[in-house]
């Protein structure tokens, strides 16, 4: 299987890897978002030791883990099982030495895994990048993990000895739409564009997901088939997820669903409310977990001094909707809730969610992608606004969101309601502004009498599949 789409990326690691000096790299995101596949087939062919952690395993598999991983590369070296990581990083340094690989490249994946109680890990590895590793152009040592928070508290924001040490860091995020749709033809897959973005909409741009849909059925089946039957290949997948990344993961599972039942999110002092168990530093703690492994964004409202918090990850909010009331009743057939209003309400809210995900998207398509803007969503008594671009040009971009199963035709009422949240949004500025707006929808506006006295600019999914 090649590679699909990740061309920053690796450019970026290929930069590390010809840049001829000592470089320590940290990758994290999302559980099933690709982090391995790309290393591997990026850098795979220049492994000089390579090792993944063990899941919920104690210090002495892992250090035995360790010793069958280096027996791989040398049998002389790892002849007895480390008696902890110090000797195990020791051994790994003699293993270097011995190379004859022009450029040396260390793959640790999974590496929070590794780090049991009282394991000194962090405290080895250290030791290892301190003493040795960083005084090597031949170097490049690459640790990675799903348990960002991990990552960030241990690798980048470490106090001690790995105290700005890191030479790059990437964030590997979800497929785009458009990274999605390569990746579905190069399955032959050939879904239309709102098949896609339904797609999408169910269970992100996450590679894992996307690489268990059957080609030979539609997707309705394909959603039965993973999530809905019984016997679902991903009946489980909630559970595992945050329990795979989390200690305690009942209390993330308990934030995110009390993030599920508000579109906009949620104040910290909110979330404390609806959620009994947590007290304020823990909650902390948990939320900015959240939004290191992308579950989670954290973000200002315009007119708002609190932060809010609002689930954005698409296959949890799939689960709260759909999955998780299912549970409790007989399983559910996806081609029957198409059918509902609850499935139109999510289709409309996930595709707002959509939208926010592909921002850059949506100002190339208005021509402002090199100008400096804060998007967000507005909500007042008298008026809610599905996004606003508010633009460094003072110029503030008002955007009407609309998932629809036919063209969509703006009435005189709609038009109205229209013109009202433009001047909610004028008054909500002091300065002046220059007020435009814009329709995103699934496909084309119906281009009627309404349409064409007050929409400057319609975005559809083509746009948002540009790029």
């Amino acid at each position: 299987m090649k590679i699909i789409g990740r061309e920053h990326e690796q450019m970026e690691l290929r930069r590390l890897f010809d840049s001829g000096n000592p470089e320590f790299v940290m990758i994290y995101g999302r559980r099933r978002v690709g982090k391995t596949f790309l290393v591997r087939e990026t850098l795979g062919k220049d492994f000089c030791f390579a090792m993944t952690g063990l899941a919920k395993q104690k210090r002495e598999e892992q250090l035995l883990n360790f010793q069958r991983t280096l027996a791989r590369h040398s049998k002389r070296l790892a002849k007895n099982t480390p008696a902890d990581w110090f000797e195990a990083f020791e051994q790994l340094r003699t293993l270097l030495e011995q190379s004859k690989m022009k450029r040396k490249v260390v793959f640790l994946d999974e590496l929070p895994w590794m780090d049991t109680p009282k394991s000194n890990l962090v405290s080895a590895l250290e030791h290892f990048w301190n003493d040795w590793a960083s005084a090597r152009p031949d170097i490049l040592l690459v640790v990675c993990g799903s348990a960002a928070s991990w990552l960030v508290k241990n690798i980048e924001d470490n106090k001690g000895g790995l105290h700005n040490r890191l030479t790059a860091k990437m964030r590997i995020l979800p497929f785009s739409l458009h990274e999605t749709h390569l990746f579905l033809r190069y399955k032959g897959i050939r879904w239309d564009a709102a098949k896609e973005a339904q797609c999408y909409m169910t269970m992100g741009g996450i590679p894992y997901y996307l690489n268990l849909l059957d080609k030979n059925i539609g997707l309705s089946e394909n959603i039965d088939r993973l999530f809905c039957k019984e016997d679902a290949l991903l009946a489980d997948e909630f559970q595992h997820l945050y329990a795979s990344l989390f200690t305690h993961s009942d209390e993330y599972v308990e934030i995110v669903k009390a993030l599920s039942k508000k579109k906009m999110g949620l104040t910290r002092n909110e979330i404390l409310t609806q959620t009994k168990r947590l007290d304020g530093g823990s909650l902390t703690r948990r939320l900015k977990d959240l939004c290191e492994c992308g579950f989670v964004n954290k973000y200002y409202a315009h007119g708002r001094v609190e932060t809010l918090y609002q689930l954005v990850d698409f296959y949890s909010l799939f689960y709260f909707q759909f999955l998780q009331p299912s549970q409790k009743k007989k399983q559910i057939v996806w081609r029957e809730q198409m059918l509902t209003s609850g499935y139109a309400t999510w289709c409309g809210l996930a595709f707002e969610r959509l939208c926010f995900a592909h921002i850059p998207q949506i100002k190339h398509a208005l021509g402002i992608a090199g100008v400096s803007t804060q998007t967000y969503a507005l909500y007042k008594e008298n008026a809610q606004i599905d996004m606003v671009i508010e633009r460094s040009d003072k110029v503030v971009d008002l955007c009407e969101i609309k998932f629809t199963d036919r063209p969509y035709a703006l009435s005189k009422r709609e038009a109205e309601l229209f013109s009202n949240r433009m001047e909610v949004l004028l008054q909500s500025f002091k300065a002046r502004r220059t007020i435009e707006t814009v329709l995103i929808s699934n496909q084309n506006a119906v281009r009627n009498i309404h349409y064409n006295g007050l929409i400057n600019k319609n975005i559809t999914l083509d746009d948002l599949m540009n790029m």
